[in-house]
């Protein structure tokens, strides 16, 4: 077997390309989901309709994203990135415009809302889907990529919300939103400019492509519904996403409130546990982006999932000291940020390049799923039993959830299969990368 050589010179271009344009995107979903709200509660002082505004946007995101694969694998996700950024250019931008000229009806803007929810979920998958064929393009592996990506989300996580509340102070929440339509232009630029079609595209054959695209639109999404369905690795991985996702969803829309409430800590305790967390899932990002393809794939997600589940919610439903709390956060932190890098790499190698878009935007919207049902059970919980005992059941069902990987056989085709294993990557920080101008200490803002 011939050994594969470093990558050359230009060939880091498409991986540079996509992580700036999905940083420069997330940087404009920051902004929005600071100013937007704000800009509903100024203009209509209504804390009603600035949810509901909230839950316009969020519904068309998941359906559109569920419902765009076969579009998308059709087209192809570059296409439709750049399509997705520059209507939303447009919605977005028409926010500003028309508060401007006094024509901004609150009909008008949960239009608008809805319409820029619907358009960003097939962009934002498309960008996801890229992650294959740039990392094969770049010479890199799944996990290298795709832990660059989650690095830049959990960045943005801890920075983004920050910055977007100071600059919604300075220059008022129209502008901000303004800037947020800016940011997709520049995102779409980056695409036509520095990422060509030939490395968007993945290692399907041309007449896997042509017979596959000749099925009708239900068919195809009816083929990639039955392929999840019948991959038992996946399957499993829907249903306990989507559990540990509603549990998660639980926690950060009531349970937190409540217990920093409890504590007498109030906002800034509820900010300092999610900048703890979220520091820590930066850094397990990164880690995973550096050497994530060297782990043992199955122990490395349970050990991660585990870290995230039982014990924060332990440790918060017991009542442990601050530092106790801040420590069992920041290492939950460090393993959730292994999760995503791993199951993106495996849901990669598993689906075939012309059902990607379909397969993957499909099993994004089944692990969402419950998420709206999350504040509620988390709120029922809360109400019936006290914040102690809300917390504890839902961190037994969380131990419940992450031993699921250990114990049922499925998850044991979740280790890397041999023609996965590169023979040739350059460690993160090695000189042949240096050379090329690329860094991995922090994603570039």
């Amino acid at each position: 077997m011939s050994r594969t050589t470093a990558p050359a010179r230009a060939s880091l271009r498409p991986m540079i390309a996509l992580l700036t344009a999905y940083g420069i995107s997330l940087v404009g979903t920051r902004l929005s989901m600071i100013a937007l709200p704000l800009f509903v509660l100024a203009t209509t002082g209504s804390p009603t309709r600035t949810g509901f505004v909230a839950m316009a946007e969020m519904a068309p995101y998941v359906l559109a994203q569920a419902l765009s694969g076969p579009v998308t694998d059709r087209v192809g996700p570059r296409r439709m990135s750049i399509t997705s950024d520059l209507v939303s250019v447009v919605v977005v931008g028409l926010i500003p415009v028309l508060h401007q000229a006094g024509m901004l009806h609150f009909s008008t803007l949960v239009a608008l809302v809805a319409v820029a929810g619907a358009v960003r979920g097939p962009g934002d998958s498309a960008k996801y889907v890229l992650a294959p064929a740039v990392a094969k393009a770049a010479g890199q592996p799944n996990e290298r990529v795709l832990g660059l990506e989650d690095g830049i989300g959990r960045a943005a996580t801890v920075i983004g919300p920050l910055a977007a509340a100071a600059l919604v102070t300075l220059v008022g929440a129209p502008t901000a939103i303004a800037l947020d339509a800016a940011t997709f232009a520049v995102a779409a630029l980056v695409f036509v400019v520095a990422l060509r079609p030939s490395e968007a595209s993945g290692a399907g054959s041309a007449a896997e492509d042509a017979a596959d695209s000749a099925d009708p639109y239900f068919s195809r999404l009816r083929a990639g519904a039955r392929f999840v369905w019948d991959d038992g690795l996946l399957r499993a991985i829907v249903g306990m996403v989507a559990v540990t996702n509603m549990i998660d969803a639980a926690m950060a829309g009531v349970l937190i409130a409540v217990w920093a409430q409890h504590q007498g800590g109030g906002a800034g305790l509820m900010g300092a546990t999610a900048a703890v967390m979220s520091v820590g899932a930066l850094l397990g990002a990164l880690f995973a982006a550096a050497a994530g393809h060297r782990l043992p794939r199955r122990m490395a997600f349970a050990i991660g999932f585990f870290g995230i589940g039982a014990p924060r919610f332990a440790v918060l439903g017991l009542d442990a000291p601050l530092w106790l709390v801040f420590a069992v956060l920041f290492v939950g932190g460090l393993g959730c940020g292994l999760i995503n890098p791993i199951l993106g790499a495996v849901q990669m190698e598993r689906v075939p390049e012309p059902m990607r878009a379909r397969v993957m935007s499909l099993i994004n919207a089944a692990c969402w799923c419950l998420i709206p049902l999350g504040g509620v059970f988390g709120g029922v919980l809360a109400t019936k039993f006290g914040i102690s005992t809300a917390l504890l059941v839902c961190g037994a069902i969380y131990l419940v959830a992450t031993t699921l990987p250990l114990v049922r056989p499925e998850w044991a085709q979740l280790n890397r299969p041999p023609a996965a294993v590169p023979e040739h990557v350059p460690d993160a920080l090695s000189p042949e990368m240096a050379d090329h101008g690329v860094t991995f200490d922090a994603p570039a803002r």
